[in-house]
């Protein structure tokens, strides 16, 4: 049985039909999709997937003309903000190609990419030069072994000439994205801290989330006061930023010594859900309203209808799928279940 949080009595499910953009019986307005092009990586983190797995025929992935088209359609409802994730995203051939297609729909401002950074070196340049705003690199740790247990593959100095290669192809804000998990954080945390410091990188921790292919153990979760801790004992003060975005996931510090930024995504101890402002479309065309969604709505087939996209009826999905987001995830409740799919299914 599925458990949902259930709507207000006093809203109908379905929003008005005068309802200007993409906003949630909660208030909250929408403008963020999260897009994942494959459910293909050339790691196998610990957190994320099984070791062994079966993708899916790459048939059944969306084309990027059928990503483009969803792009301009739902592009007038306030989507304005695109992130192009996986699996990795990079596996997928002719990526600029898609940039370039959705850099050029009316009222998108922003495009970004997340990758394991294994294939940026080879990348980084067209990936600039096809328009692409912004790159978060997932790398959780600077020591090779413990890069290997927890990817299950080598590849650490890959993601760091990818990195470099990065910053030389001129994308001036590199995010670095270090899943915050006790046993290794401990260790990492400082090192990464460092790093990221030297080079002028943002590093943020994400708090490690029962969204893997095993069993979610709570008390592998380092938490984010931790990381704070461990960080302002080697390098001083940690200041909330002026800057900060008040929708943005990560609560932004700088350094009170000028040396840079950090952020910190406490998924579990402080929850942002109350200002959630994403949804997202899956490598095969499953449009989720939250991360750990337990309910799907089939944009693939509204896409395919012939001889144009469902343009009606996908408005119509999009807007009711937003419209009956619940109010949060409720990972620190009885009440939360564990999604079946896992991470590289969904989009990181």
């Amino acid at each position: 049985m599925v458990l949902r949080v259930p709507l207000p009595l006093s809203q109908p499910a379905d929003p008005p039909q005068d309802q200007v953009g993409l906003v949630d019986t909660f208030g909250r307005i929408h403008n963020n999709l999260r897009i994942s092009v494959t459910d293909r990586c050339n790691l196998r983190c610990v957190y994320c997937m099984p070791e062994e797995v079966t993708f899916r025929d790459r048939s059944e992935l969306l084309t990027f003309e059928e990503i483009r088209d969803f792009v301009r359609i739902v592009a007038p409802l306030g989507i304005d903000k695109i992130r192009l994730t996986g699996g990795e995203p990079l596996m997928r051939r002719r990526l600029p190609k898609l940039i370039e297609m959705l850099v050029q729909v009316p009222g998108i401002r922003d495009v970004g990419l997340t990758t394991n950074g294994i294939l940026l070196a080879e990348h980084a340049r067209s990936l600039r030069e096809a328009g692409l705003h912004r790159i978060n690199v997932s790398l959780d740790t600077l020591d090779p072994e413990r890069f290997r247990q927890l990817t299950r593959r080598d590849g650490l100095e890959a993601v760091l000439k990818g990195i470099e290669a990065a910053q030389q192809a001129g994308f001036e804000r590199v995010k670095i994205n270090a899943v915050s998990i006790r046993g290794v954080s401990e260790h990492d945390a400082v090192p990464l801290a460092r790093y990221a410091r030297l080079n002028g990188l943002e590093l943020r921790f994400i708090e490690y989330m029962p969204i893997g292919a095993n069993a979610w153990e709570r008390q592998k979760v380092f938490f984010a006061h931790e990381i704070v801790a461990l960080l302002e004992a080697e390098f001083g003060p940690l200041i909330p930023a002026a800057d900060a975005d008040p929708r943005s996931p990560a609560q932004d510090y700088v350094y009170a010594d000028g040396g840079g930024r950090v952020g910190l995504i406490a998924s579990i101890s402080r929850p942002f859900c109350h200002s959630c402002n994403r949804i997202r479309l899956t490598a095969e065309g499953k449009l989720r309203n939250c991360l750990f969604s337990l309910e799907e709505v089939d944009i693939k087939t509204l896409l395919r209808r012939s001889p144009t996209p469902d343009e009606t009826g996908i408005i119509a999905a999009v807007r009711r799928s937003v419209w009956t987001k619940w109010e949060g995830h409720e990972i620190n409740t009885a009440r939360f279940i564990k999604p079946e799919r896992t991470m590289h299914t969904i989009g990181g």
